[in-house]
């Protein structure tokens, strides 16, 4: 697997510490505001923004489907269309697309061990794809 952080160099073979210390690191205003994590076919998870307010995408490289992960818990403070900036530029979302950091590092570790994405997580065709 490879991991990339904006702005910092690439680590073959991370390590769990490794992930959930960049992403804790994360913040869409800083130096650092998005990641991600590339396994041997090609197929990735990444992330986009930092702390509470994460956006996170999955590409299948087998079937070159992109998705947006979404929960069953909408937050009331961003209404759908709500814009994440950050560094690579601004993504309108849906008030259920919003993660923790800590739910995005759940979900890479989990990525990371080629097991299943945690129940909580769902996902729908980002959009343009």
């Amino acid at each position: 697997m490879k991991f990339e952080i904006e702005g910092k160099a690439d680590i073959s073979a991370p390590t769990p510490a490794q992930i959930s210390r960049a992403i804790k690191s994360l913040r869409s205003y800083g130096p650092s505001s998005y990641a991600s994590l590339t396994n041997e076919s090609g197929s990735y998870v990444q992330i986009a923004g930092g702390g509470v307010t994460c956006m996170v995408e999955h590409f299948d490289a087998s079937t070159s489907a992109r998705s947006r992960a979404f929960h069953d818990k909408p937050n009331p403070v961003f209404p759908d269309g709500t814009i994440l900036a950050f560094r690579a530029g601004n993504i309108p979302m849906q008030s259920d697309e919003w993660f923790m950091s800590t739910q995005v590092i759940d979900i890479f570790l989990t990525f990371l061990s080629h097991a299943s994405f945690p129940a909580y997580v769902h996902w729908r065709p980002a959009p343009g794809f």
